[in-house]
């Protein structure tokens, strides 16, 4: 029988990996964060990838893991907040059985990420800018390949997960 798996998408700070690793957790199967596998392959940071390669170097390799990975069976996998630019990918991502969209405003994101250094698209001087603007293209994209859409900005991310388990306790008992 084929193990189920499940994709998070959504933007930087909305907590996908944090919770990615709960769920796997909780589920009993592996996770894998695309970042993080990147980041391993190439020997180097995302920040320093975008300034070698440019963003579209790393939307490539990003393309590249994203394909290999959801080919795999029985897996949590937690993107990176630009993965559903491309159309390839967004196709990839509809292949799971679940994809939950993880919803988080604008405010809570640049809470979450204000110290962090390894946001090359946040490295300017209006953050709050950066961030509303990639919310308003990205936003309908991860709606697109969302089967379930939970708001994270105030929640603890074990609430989140309860509420994930409870979804899909719900729809497999059909």
């Amino acid at each position: 029988m084929q193990t189920a798996n499940y994709i998070l998408v959504g933007p930087m700070g909305a907590g996908k990996s944090t919770i990615g690793r709960l769920l796997a957790k909780e589920l009993g199967l592996p996770f894998k964060d695309s970042d993080k596998e990147i980041e391993e392959r190439t020997g180097a940071s995302i920040p320093l990838i975008f300034d070698v390669e440019g963003e579209v170097g790393f939307r490539d390799r990003e393309q590249a893991v994203l394909a290999e990975l959801s080919a795999q069976q029985g897996l949590v996998l937690a993107t990176g907040g630009g993965a559903v630019l491309r159309s390839e990918n967004r196709q990839a991502m509809r292949k799971a059985d679940v994809v939950i969209y993880l919803h988080a405003s604008v405010e809570h994101q640049l809470a979450r990420t204000a110290r962090d250094r390894n946001r090359p698209l946040l490295q300017t001087e209006n953050p709050a800018q950066v961030l509303a603007d990639l919310l308003a293209l990205r936003d309908p994209l991860y709606r697109e390949v969302a089967t379930l859409i939970i708001e994270t900005d105030t929640r603890p991310p074990r609430m989140v997960v309860q509420e994930i388990l409870q979804f899909l306790n719900k729809n497999n008992s059909r």
